[in-house]
């Protein structure tokens, strides 16, 4: 990383403590900041704390358990369901307070047919000194404690708990993070319901938040289901995830990967899926609970606080996603973001050509003063990200800078692949035909008001998702609209 000027370093940081007071001026944000700036320039780095300082202005999150009420419930129902959990937690010198806490979170769970396996690589006797103090507390077998020989790494470490697990699904969990009370029992229950429809989910995840000593429960990381493009752009699945078991059994962590095993660990059970599942179907597969049902541990040694502090996870998760390609015969680039852990690929020569899977790719759309006006629709038919400027990349998840599919893409700025163009003549009684640099569709032809845009888009997306193809927005394609001779 080359030299950065000092007077900019100050400018930025300062720009941060005079909108947001001390509370944004604490040593793991200064360390973002200085580290954003020295990978991404002043221009960039402006904006990013523009939208920070925007984004913290935003009503405060408050985490609610379930109620007592609720969980009894729970607790009574849980037996109907025959699932079986083995929580995974690979410990090396743990926080004791951390270890209980996680522990605690276990045991608490309203879901009763789980067990905990912890496998140890510390030097100390302290975790097995407490595991053992809670084994005498729990049902027998409940709590299993592995002694490792030696610290093998994150992979090596956890792929002991795995092969030891002996439940149906199988649940990472961080030796210092913690789950909310409910988390098991709406697995089984995301189980159950997909049963019922005659499937059997592959991997589950949920929702997630921050957890930080002296401050509480902060920033909730409220995904989407799951969306084969954006997890080529970031591992948003994250916590928590369980898997079946016979397919993480057979995967395991590579140690190869460490800083970024988890990544890795989905890439492969979506590769392993494709052989047999087009993309639009493997929502089926996986399964996303939108409750928030894991707390993720803030402290400096964790990136959860501090991104800086493992970049060596990044390059991890850079060569795991280069692999994936590489698995499904993509001839591809892949690179950092200006985000870190959020990735960008180049398809070459271009997507349609390298995957038979996307019909349509799409971008944005910005008016006159570089703000988002289209581009990507949700399945409501609504625009997303709609007002938002150029330069901001939609807030912590960054989704709005992501390549991710979606319902529908603006046909004003749209490619389609030689298949649906067929169904583009049909539905809007125009020839096909391709315009300028990006050989965007031509839409000159059709004589439409906003709104008959919008449904012209919607009905192509369908169109197209019905014959099995995904529908790709990716934000580096654009299109600028002229300025409106008044501004709003």
């Amino acid at each position: 990383m080359g030299k950065i000027e000092s007077s900019w370093d100050f400018r930025a940081i300062l720009y941060y403590r005079g909108k947001m007071g001390n509370r944004i001026l604490k040593i793991g944000n200064v360390k973002k900041t200085i580290h954003y700036l020295q990978k991404n320039g002043v221009r960039h780095t402006f904006y990013a704390a523009k939208e920070r300082i925007e984004e913290e202005k935003k009503a405060e999150y408050v985490f609610q358990e379930p109620d007592e009420a609720l969980l009894a419930v729970q607790r009574t129902e849980w037996e109907r369901f025959p699932y079986r959990f083995s929580i995974v937690v690979p410990a090396y010198e743990t926080k004791e307070t951390y270890l209980r806490e996680m522990i605690d979170s276990v045991r608490r769970q309203s879901y009763g047919r789980w067990e905990l396996v912890i496998a140890d690589a510390s030097k100390g006797c302290r975790v097995e000194e407490i595991a053992a103090e809670y084994r005498e507390k729990e049902q027998e077998g409940r709590l299993r404690y592995i002694r490792l020989p030696e610290n093998g790494g994150i992979s090596e470490n956890t792929n002991a708990g795995i092969e030891a697990a002996a439940g149906d699904y199988i649940g990472l969990l961080d030796h210092d993070d913690f789950l909310a009370p409910d988390a098991l029992y709406e697995m089984a229950l995301a189980l159950h319901r997909a049963e019922q429809k005659n499937e059997t989910p592959v991997l589950l995840y949920s929702d997630e938040d921050k957890y930080e000593d002296n401050i509480g429960y902060r920033i909730p990381n409220r995904k989407k289901k799951f969306n084969m493009d954006l997890i080529l752009s970031n591992n948003y699945v994250c916590h928590f995830m369980v898997m079946r078991a016979d397919v993480m059994k057979n995967l395991k962590l590579r140690k190869e990967y460490d800083g970024a095993q988890d990544y890795d660990l989905v890439l492969r059970a979506v590769s392993g899926l494709l052989a047999s599942v087009k993309g639009p179907d493997l929502e089926r597969h996986i399964l996303h609970i939108p409750r928030v049902l894991y707390h993720w541990r803030c402290h400096e040694q964790s990136t959860a606080d501090n991104t800086a502090s493992k970049r060596y996870a990044y390059e991890a998760g850079k060569a795991a996603l280069e692999d994936f390609c590489r698995e499904q015969g993509w001839n591809v680039q892949v690179s950092h973001s200006l985000h870190l852990g959020f990735y960008q690929i180049r398809y070459v020569p271009d997507i349609l050509a390298v995957r038979h899977d996307v019909g349509i790719i799409g971008g944005r759309i910005l008016d006159g003063y570089n703000r988002i006006a289209s581009g990507i629709y949700n399945e409501e038919g609504k625009r997303l990200y709609q007002g938002l400027h150029k330069e901001y990349s939609g807030g912590s998840t960054h989704l709005a800078v992501l390549m991710q599919d979606c319902a529908a893409v603006d046909i004003r700025c749209m490619r389609l692949c030689s298949e649906l163009r067929p169904v583009f003549e049909e539905i809007t009684g125009v020839l096909y035909g391709e315009t300028g640099k990006q050989e965007l569709a031509d839409v000159s032809g059709i004589a439409c008001d906003e709104e008959g845009f919008r449904k012209l888009s919607m009905e192509l997306g369908k169109a197209a998702r019905e014959r099995g193809f995904l529908v790709v927005w990716t934000p580096q394609m654009t299109l600028k609209m002229k300025k409106n001779n008044k501004k709003k």
